[in-house]
């Protein structure tokens, strides 16, 4: 199983808030799972809700768990309301079906884990987790 290194996912974060800063977003939280939804490494900016690691996780853990970005689970959940619903019973209350929410590629797109990125609006923490994903060399589905 293809996985992501530590150092690409510490890359990530460290690009995704420069990304955030640069732009004058709000102070983001950015968490990177592997493929199995597990935690690879987090990072909370000064400044930001101490509650935004639940949510960054949320949004990054649906998007492994489920092989689908936040964008997407956001729109099952407005057309099926009741799919969404389900799929909260079963992982515990743990998919935050939001963008930001980022199914996180390898060059091959192979699915190595995903990334969630909250603190600002939901479409602005997209921005932030593209730009980290892309200076890691990786691709991410939105």
């Amino acid at each position: 199983m293809a996985e992501i290194s530590m150092a690409k996912a510490r890359m990530i974060i460290r690009k995704a808030m420069a990304k955030g800063e640069e732009l004058g977003f709000k102070p983001l939280s950015v968490v990177v799972l592997d493929s199995g939804g597990h935690v690879k490494a987090f990072e909370r900016a000064d400044g930001a809700a101490p509650g935004r690691f639940g949510i960054a996780h949320g949004k990054a853990y649906g998007s492994v768990m489920l092989g689908m970005a936040g964008t997407a689970q956001m729109a099952r959940a407005e057309g099926q309301a009741y799919f969404m619903a389900a799929v909260n019973g079963v992982y515990g209350g743990q998919v935050v079906p939001v963008p930001g929410g980022i199914l996180l590629r390898d060059k091959r797109g192979t699915v190595i884990g995903a990334v969630g990125v909250t603190g600002d609006i939901s479409e602005n923490d997209v921005i932030a987790g593209l730009a980290g994903i892309e200076a890691a060399g990786l691709t991410g589905e939105a």
